[in-house]
């Protein structure tokens, strides 16, 4: 991964208002259709002090509807005291929070944030971080680093059910020919899994249109040719 761009933070976000207070608190509530015309409500008038309680929220929200609307709103704000703020969640010990942060990243689609993909988010033992880590990964990977990019990856095949197999793979194929060398060697990796998951994806990668399904069973078939054939049967 590449060094880390610094991205200054010029604009205070510690001024506060009996309105923001009002935010602050209804983004903490029960009921989450208020905690939704909370974030709403920030995002629809955008203040910089009121990115730390958005952050902060995005972590542990635990209503989708709400976590979108948070991020939305977050990306309303200047990038420039977004971001060092976003990237700081990064490291947290909590997977949701860390998720959150990843998705935020997607959202706002800043290419200095791409040094922050780490390899540990890409490997990250949290399912739904691995994936989303991918996904932003593809979205901010600069041209010149798509082939060690796709390295990374296809470090993960044979990872997880169908739903972070899909995942991967599509972050593969969105990476187009970058990923062909990385594919074509773990095509001939000695566990099944990987590379029957590998040859799914090049042929995904080749016919979009074939579906995830279909090509996981032609993939599959072709393994199991393969090893018939080297047995000798």
């Amino acid at each position: 991964m590449q060094e880390v761009v610094p991205i200054n933070s010029p604009i205070s976000t510690t001024t506060a208002t009996p309105r923001h207070a009002h935010l602050v608190s209804a983004l903490d509530a029960m009921d989450p259709s208020v905690r939704l015309r909370a974030a709403l409500a920030a995002g629809s008038d955008p203040e910089p002090a009121l990115l730390e309680p958005l952050v902060q929220r995005c972590g542990v929200e635990p209503d989708a509807f709400v976590r979108d609307m948070l991020t939305w709103a977050l990306t309303r704000l200047p990038p420039e005291i977004t971001l060092p703020r976003i990237r700081r969640e990064l490291d947290s010990e909590h997977a949701g929070a860390r998720g959150q942060a990843l998705h935020t990243l997607s959202k706002i689609g800043d290419r200095r944030a791409w040094p922050w993909i780490t390899h540990a988010l890409l490997r990250d033992t949290d399912d739904e971080v691995a994936r989303t880590a991918w996904r932003v990964a593809v979205t901010l990977v600069p041209e010149d680093a798509k082939e060690a990019l796709a390295e990374e990856l296809v470090r993960q095949l044979g990872r997880g059910d169908r739903a972070m197999r899909l995942s991967l793979s599509r972050a593969l194929v969105d990476l187009d020919t970058a990923s062909e060398p990385a594919l074509e060697r773990a095509v001939a990796n000695h566990d099944p899994a990987v590379a029957a998951h590998a040859r799914a994806t090049e042929l995904l990668r080749r016919d979009p249109e074939s579906g995830f399904d279909a090509a996981v069973d032609e993939a599959r078939r072709i393994v199991t040719l393969g090893d018939a054939r080297a047995a000798g049967c």
